[in-house]
């Protein structure tokens, strides 16, 4: 698995954080041309990175029953075309950090990675060492626009504080 389809939050708040080389390591990062519009938008600079092979995707209609999701969920174009684009793609890894498009592309069967997952998984690959990744963390809340809860952020932190303790 090296190809990836985006929905605009992952390249936006790892832009946000300076931090968009963690997904330097993946193939092809597929983006659909609402998602592209989204970024070109909130946060252009994510789309000039030089070490991301970015390719811009025109979608089709969704078919019904992600229309049917779609609107049970309230999803919007850029999510809507990024789980368009899962359907024939049903090998890549789904990047968001919207919970409604996850719920649906876990119940679509793709698997999913949102921002916070893609810093612990830049540990795993080296591309950051795990007090980076712990930094960066950290700074979500001051540096990006990622809506997450404080008691989580602090959950999470904990758990990988003593994971990463542990490991040396």
């Amino acid at each position: 698995m090296n190809e990836v389809v985006l929905d605009a939050g992952p390249l936006i708040h790892l832009a946000e954080l300076d931090a968009l080389d963690i997904l330097a390591d993946f193939e092809i990062l597929q983006v659909p041309e609402a998602v592209w519009d989204e970024v070109l938008f909130r946060q252009p600079n994510a789309l000039a990175h030089s070490g991301l092979k970015l390719q811009r995707l025109t979608v089709p209609p969704p078919s019904i029953n992600l229309q049917a999701l779609a609107r049970a969920l309230s999803l919007d174009a850029g999510e809507i075309e990024a789980l368009t684009l899962l359907e024939s793609r049903r090998d890549s890894l789904f990047l968001t950090d919207d919970a409604a498009a996850r719920l649906a592309a876990e119940q679509q069967g793709y698997r999913t990675h949102g921002t916070i997952g893609l810093i612990i998984r830049s540990v795993r690959k080296g591309r950051r060492t795990p007090d980076e990744a712990l930094a960066l963390l950290k700074s979500l809340p001051q540096r990006s626009s990622l809506h997450i809860r404080p008691a989580l952020l602090a959950e999470i932190l904990e758990q990988l504080t003593l994971e990463w303790s542990a490991a040396h």
